[in-house]
Order: structure tokens, then C-alpha cells, then sequence
């Protein structure tokens, strides 16, 4: 199956339900981060205390809880990646969109918050080699690379 290109316009359209879900998929992050804390300190007073364990339902509980949410994220980060588009940074909320500019195969960059995407790099670089698109690139016809 060839890799979607997408122009920049076909990007920006997407940039709506690409940043609901990725908000989403944010926020179960920051609740797991959370929850894995705990059963890391819980871990650790067994440790310490010798075997000592807060109440195990409540353990459970919380472990199972953190396995669905892992789930969840996984799911929301799917559900954007089904596009076309490439989910590069979670926690920072980057996102690449594989394009052709100046003739070559490059990515689109967005980052969570901006209002357009306005930057792109080369397949080998990242965040830190962005460039800023001028108001003609990445709008040439998308294509499928076979």
C-alpha cells in the first residue's frame, strides 16, 4: 500500500479532529503517568516494609485501571495515525504529515496549539530542522508512492 501524501490544505482540514483526539489521548497520558506513580510507590513500600502491602483490591484496582487507560491512548494515537499522519511526539504533541515539496518526499510539521501548519522538514530530520513553508509549498497534488 503507497504512503498518502498530503498538501498542505488537506492537512489544515484535518487539523480539527487530529487535535480533539490527540487532547484526549494528552490527558489519559498525564491520568496513566499518575497511576503508574502510584503503583511504583506502592511497589516500593512492599519492598522496603518487607512485604507489607496496601490493601490489594485498591492495587488492582488501580493497575487495571491504568492497563485501560494505556488502551485508550493507544487507540486515540491509532485513530489519528488511520489518516494518514504521523504521531511523532505525544506529551509535546507533534505531528507529521508526509508531503512532497520541491519535488521531493518530506513531512509537514504541526505541533498541538499552533493554528496552521506553517513548518516542514526532511524525512531524516526532526522537530529541530524545521523550516517554515512559504505560501506555495506543499500544495502541489498529493500522490501515492508505490
Amino acid at each position: 500500500m503507497g504512503t498518502k501524501h498530503f498538501s498542505r490544505h488537506e492537512a489544515e482540514e484535518l487539523l480539527p479532529k487530529i487535535e480533539g483526539f490527540l487532547v484526549e489521548a494528552q490527558d489519559q497520558k498525564k491520568k496513566l503517568d499518575a497511576l503508574r506513580e502510584e503503583l511504583a510507590i506502592a511497589a516500593a513500600r512492599v519492598m522496603a516494609l518487607g512485604g507489607s502491602i496496601p490493601p490489594f483490591a485498591e492495587l488492582a484496582k488501580k493497575k487495571e485501571t491504568s492497563e485501560r487507560v494505556a488502551a485508550e491512548i493507544a487507540e486515540r494515537i491509532a485513530t489519528i495515525q488511520q489518516t494518514g499522519c504521523i504521531v511523532k511526539d505525544l506529551e509535546e504533541g507533534l505531528v507529521d504529515f508526509p508531503s512532497i515539496i520541491e519535488g521531493q518526499e518530506a513531512l509537514l510539521c504541526w505541533k498541538l496549539g499552533e493554528k496552521r501548519i506553517g513548518w516542514w522538514h526532511g524525512l531524516e530530520e526532526g522537530f529541530a530542522g524545521r523550516k517554515p513553508l512559504d505560501e506555495t509549498s506543499a500544495d502541489e497534488p498529493p500522490r501515492r508512492v508505490q
